[in-house]
């Protein structure tokens, strides 16, 4: 697709969906780099103080919907008369009901229309995100193409973008790909737009690679595993090392979320899972993340209540020890050690902080940090 120019703000001739195509066709498959920012907007955005969500948040998007309702009461209108239209108004990146009605009172082929315009050619965040809230209303399938791009700006546009394939007949396949190209708080919005859709085809996914490491993934975890009855997964076949993996870092998240999402404590399969992971991840060779989820684990086991574990006390007495005996091992010993020495962040924060309260071999001469 060609750049288009002279369409939006002065010195800002990129518009946002050039910007994140460019972007993408570097990587085509890997998420765009810092989330695609800065935005070819980025200096008018960052020297000047937008307006403030108002007070009242029922009345939130009204401003925005009073703008749409005059620009499509007029059948002359062209989409760019809106490309500079809100500034002086405060445009909800989530989906919005006044947005929505003002798409529903309009004449559905001028709002796709001008839907369209917005999200190809716009050069500024907020006449854009009105776009994509206006296409998440009334789009269709033809603009899913148009949805992903954008998308992939996902920490502005990935609430929007979500939203819009709910709606889609075709969109879990649309998700998928974008949840594989997002992270952050896009792979939240993502993420949990597929547990809410709770289709069968989207659940190998989420059973393998919902889960990135990142912090936010605690917002969804404890969902994935539920949406995913990952308690029945796990018994039905022998897993392999990708989804023992990927039950680590859920069980992990989930041990450390509270306020954010499902945590170990509140899921009724708790034990059911820990006890599958010690099983089969002590079949596995070792790596830096293994070793690192296994010990911080073993960590909360050691450290909290045998109920905020969702186990007995008999369950979390063996699930520790199962796990500590792993940890010992020669060969997983050698592996922190080696982590350690090349300077790596999981390895290091464990020597300083974690491993003197567990008295881990890999670590023996450390003391923890004087801040700990």
């Amino acid at each position: 697709m060609s750049e288009t120019t002279g369409t939006g703000l002065s010195g800002s001739p990129t518009s946002l969906f050039d910007h994140a195509l460019q972007l993408h066709q570097l990587a085509p498959g890997e998420p765009l780099p810092r989330d695609g920012e800065p935005y070819p907007d980025d200096e008018l955005h960052r020297c000047r103080r937008g307006p403030e969500a108002p007070e009242d948040r029922h009345s939130v998007g009204k401003d925005v919907a009073l703008i749409l309702d005059r620009h499509f009461a007029r059948a002359s209108a062209l989409p760019s008369e809106l490309a500079n239209a809100f500034h002086n108004v405060y445009v909800p990146i989530h989906h919005n009901e006044h947005i929505a009605a003002a798409a529903e009172r309009a004449a559905r082929e001028s709002v796709r229309r001008t839907a369209r315009w917005l999200v190809r050619y716009g050069t500024d965040r907020c006449a854009v995100t009105v776009g994509l809230a206006l296409l998440a209303a009334v789009g269709t399938v033809d603009d899913i193409p148009l949805i992903q791009t954008i998308g992939l700006l996902s920490d502005r546009f990935g609430p929007l973008a979500a939203h819009a394939f709910e709606r889609q007949t075709e969109g879990v396949e649309a998700l998928l790909w974008l949840a594989e190209r997002v992270t952050g708080w896009g792979r939240v919005y993502v993420v949990e737009a597929l547990c809410r859709l709770d289709d069968p085809a989207a659940r190998p996914w989420l059973l393998r690679r919902a889960c990135d490491g990142d912090f936010l993934n605690g917002y969804f975890a404890g969902k994935v595993a539920t949406v995913t009855q990952l308690h029945e997964a796990l018994a039905d076949f022998d897993p392999d090392s990708e989804l023992v993996d990927h039950v680590g870092r859920l069980l992990h998240q989930m041990s450390d979320c509270g306020g954010m999402g499902l945590t170990l404590a509140h899921y009724p399969h708790a034990a059911v899972v820990l006890e599958a992971h010690a099983r089969h991840v002590g079949l596995l060779a070792p790596t830096i993340e293994r070793y690192f989820t296994i010990a911080v684990l073993t960590q909360h086991l050691t450290t909290e209540p045998s109920e905020a574990a969702g186990c007995t006390a008999a369950q979390q007495q063996a699930l520790r020890a199962a796990y500590l005996e792993l940890l010992d091992r020669e060969e997983w010993t050698q592996a922190a050690r080696a982590g350690l020495a090349e300077d790596d962040n999981r390895m290091r924060w464990l020597a300083d902080h974690r491993a003197p309260q567990l008295r881990l071999r890999a670590f023996p001469d450390r003391e923890p940090d004087s801040e700990e």
